[in-house]
Protein backbone atom coordinates (compact mmCIF):
# COMPACT_ATOMS: atom_id res chain seq x y z
CA UNK A 1 0.00 0.00 0.00
CA UNK A 2 1.52 3.41 -0.72
CA UNK A 3 2.19 5.88 2.16
CA UNK A 4 1.34 9.21 2.97
CA UNK A 5 4.57 10.86 3.07
CA UNK A 6 4.72 14.30 5.50
CA UNK A 7 5.36 17.59 4.29
CA UNK A 8 8.39 19.14 5.40
CA UNK A 9 7.14 23.01 5.89
CA UNK A 10 8.93 23.34 8.63
CA UNK A 11 12.43 23.49 6.96
CA UNK A 12 11.05 24.78 3.85
CA UNK A 13 10.09 28.00 6.36
CA UNK A 14 13.11 27.57 7.70
CA UNK A 15 15.00 27.76 4.82
CA UNK A 16 13.35 30.89 3.74
CA UNK A 17 14.00 32.58 6.29
CA UNK A 18 17.38 31.95 6.28
CA UNK A 19 17.48 32.73 2.71
CA UNK A 20 15.36 36.39 3.64
CA UNK A 21 18.10 36.86 6.24
CA UNK A 22 20.75 36.35 3.86
CA UNK A 23 19.63 38.68 1.13
CA UNK A 24 18.85 41.50 3.94
CA UNK A 25 22.17 41.46 5.63
CA UNK A 26 23.74 41.35 2.19
CA UNK A 27 21.59 44.25 1.16
CA UNK A 28 22.73 46.00 4.68
CA UNK A 29 26.29 45.14 4.45
CA UNK A 30 26.63 46.84 0.76
CA UNK A 31 24.41 50.08 1.89
CA UNK A 32 26.72 50.54 4.93
CA UNK A 33 29.39 48.90 4.22
CA UNK A 34 31.46 52.05 3.20
CA UNK A 35 31.00 53.64 6.68
CA UNK A 36 31.66 50.86 9.23
CA UNK A 37 35.29 51.08 10.59
CA UNK A 38 37.25 48.51 13.00
CA UNK A 39 35.09 46.71 15.65
CA UNK A 40 31.96 47.19 13.38
CA UNK A 41 33.28 45.89 10.27
CA UNK A 42 34.35 43.01 11.70
CA UNK A 43 31.29 42.56 13.96
CA UNK A 44 29.17 42.91 10.81
CA UNK A 45 31.25 40.14 8.62
CA UNK A 46 30.76 37.50 11.49
CA UNK A 47 27.10 38.06 11.96
CA UNK A 48 27.20 37.96 7.64
CA UNK A 49 29.08 35.05 7.51
CA UNK A 50 27.24 32.85 10.33
CA UNK A 51 23.79 33.84 8.74
CA UNK A 52 26.11 32.47 5.68
CA UNK A 53 26.24 29.45 6.98
CA UNK A 54 23.00 28.73 8.84
CA UNK A 55 21.50 29.30 4.99
CA UNK A 56 23.48 26.69 4.13
CA UNK A 57 23.33 24.34 5.91
CA UNK A 58 19.16 24.66 5.57
CA UNK A 59 20.10 24.27 2.13
CA UNK A 60 21.72 21.15 2.60
CA UNK A 61 18.79 19.98 5.59
CA UNK A 62 16.14 20.80 2.74
CA UNK A 63 17.93 18.98 -0.37
CA UNK A 64 18.39 15.56 1.99
CA UNK A 65 14.91 15.88 3.02
CA UNK A 66 13.77 16.06 -0.85
CA UNK A 67 15.97 13.11 -2.12
CA UNK A 68 14.83 10.87 0.79
CA UNK A 69 11.04 11.60 0.09
CA UNK A 70 11.84 10.89 -3.59
CA UNK A 71 13.72 7.84 -2.49
CA UNK A 72 9.97 6.98 -0.45
CA UNK A 73 7.74 8.00 -3.57
CA UNK A 74 10.30 5.87 -5.61
CA UNK A 75 10.00 2.57 -3.23
CA UNK A 76 5.95 3.37 -2.90
CA UNK A 77 5.54 3.04 -7.03
CA UNK A 78 8.11 0.42 -7.09
CA UNK A 79 5.91 -1.89 -4.57
CA UNK A 80 2.78 -0.63 -6.25
CA UNK A 81 3.67 -2.19 -9.71
CA UNK A 82 4.73 -5.27 -8.61
CA UNK A 83 1.63 -5.68 -6.52
CA UNK A 84 -0.51 -4.64 -9.87
CA UNK A 85 1.62 -5.46 -13.04
CA UNK A 86 -1.35 -5.00 -14.89
CA UNK A 87 -2.80 -2.30 -13.62
CA UNK A 88 0.62 -0.59 -14.26
CA UNK A 89 0.87 -1.48 -17.88
CA UNK A 90 -2.91 -1.05 -18.47
CA UNK A 91 -2.00 2.75 -16.95
CA UNK A 92 1.00 2.83 -18.79
CA UNK A 93 -0.82 2.33 -22.28
CA UNK A 94 -3.51 4.56 -21.22
CA UNK A 95 -1.40 7.43 -20.94
CA UNK A 96 0.84 6.21 -23.80
CA UNK A 97 -2.22 6.26 -26.29
CA UNK A 98 -3.15 10.12 -24.35
CA UNK A 99 0.26 11.47 -25.61
CA UNK A 100 0.31 10.09 -29.05
CA UNK A 101 -3.05 11.71 -29.73
CA UNK A 102 -1.78 15.14 -28.27
CA UNK A 103 1.27 14.72 -30.58
CA UNK A 104 -0.73 13.76 -33.41
CA UNK A 105 -2.91 16.98 -32.96
CA UNK A 106 0.05 18.87 -33.92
Amino acid sequence: MIEKIPTQTGTREQLMSDLKTVIHDAENWLRNGGQLTGDELKAAKAKFEETLVNAKASIIEFEETVVERTKEAARATDEYVKENPWKSVGLGAAIGVVVGMLIARK
